[in-house]
């Protein structure tokens, strides 16, 4: 039985991230080899999260990226089951290099099988699993494509945005945070009217008409009312239609102009821990 140093143990742990007794056990287990025994702390990493596979993991760290000329944007939740964890500096470490590789794809299923320090993410997950000892997974994958993208990270890791605007004007990157930061306070349902869809539309007029009833209003003027009532709905769950948190006297989309007149929010995303 080949002898196992303090030295080998260390380097197994900092390469895995694997506890400095399961590291021992590994490299015993394997008579030594380095190679064998990563592959039997993966083993163990991938019982772990079959075991966990039903727990919720709705703790975590929200993360949102930009690339180096502020085209691209992407934000990645890397979730976990306790705060403790979440609030752990190799963990939250994991999430931003997660969100920094998620800028290099569209779909979460092609994300989740890239390659992260020679193994996939996927199997990277696995294996802090059984490192952790809790249910670690990528839950939201969001990323949007725009001339201008910048974005905002709520203190904690809880809250994550990005936001793309039609340039790269003088001040986009002020305004693209000061936008994020609107989403993320103000949670809006779209971005503007065109993407609320019809079903949500409906159901509100008939909440507005419902509600004008019981209020005694006749019936033939209902439909002017809800539809004047839907004009707020828009106003107050868009997000360029709401009212500036900065300066409710101007919406999103007057304070974007104020920056440049050319200038407009044309996609969004938003990431909340817990929604």
């Amino acid at each position: 039985m080949a002898k196992i140093t303090a030295a080998e143990v260390n380097k197994l742990r900092k390469a895995t991230g694997a506890g400095m007794m399961d590291c021992k056990k590994a490299l015993v287990e394997t008579d030594g080899d380095f190679d064998k025994a990563i592959e039997v702390l993966r083993k163990k990493g991938q019982k772990v999260a079959a075991k966990r596979a039903d727990r919720e993991s709705a703790e975590g760290a929200a993360i949102a990226k930009t690339n180096a000329n502020s085209t691209k944007g992407a934000i990645i939740s890397l979730n976990c089951e306790t705060d403790f964890v979440a609030k752990n500096e190799d963990f939250i470490n994991l999430a931003n290099d997660f969100a920094e590789l998620a800028l290099n794809y569209t779909a979460k299923e092609d994300f989740l099988k890239a390659e992260y320090k020679g193994i996939t993410v996927e199997e990277k997950l696995s294996e802090q699993t059984g490192v952790i000892g809790e249910k670690i997974e990528i839950g939201a994958f969001k990323t949007i494509e725009a001339p201008f993208v910048g974005s905002y990270i709520h203190a904690g890791n809880k809250i994550a945005v990005i936001t793309g605007l039609s340039k790269n004007a003088d001040g986009a990157q002020e305004a693209a945070k000061n936008v994020s930061m609107q989403a993320a306070a103000m949670n809006p349902l779209a971005l503007n009217e065109e993407g609320v869809d019809q079903e949500t539309i409906d159901k509100e007029i008939e909440i507005a008409k419902d509600t004008l009833r019981q209020e005694g209003k006749p019936e033939e003027m209902l439909d002017k009312i809800a539809q004047g009532k839907i004009k707020r709905y828009f106003k107050d769950n868009t997000l360029v239609n709401q009212a500036y948190i900065k300066d409710s006297k101007q919406s999103v989309a007057d304070y974007v102009k104020s920056v440049d007149s050319d200038l407009e929010v044309v996609a969004f995303e938003r990431v909340a821990l817990g929604e």
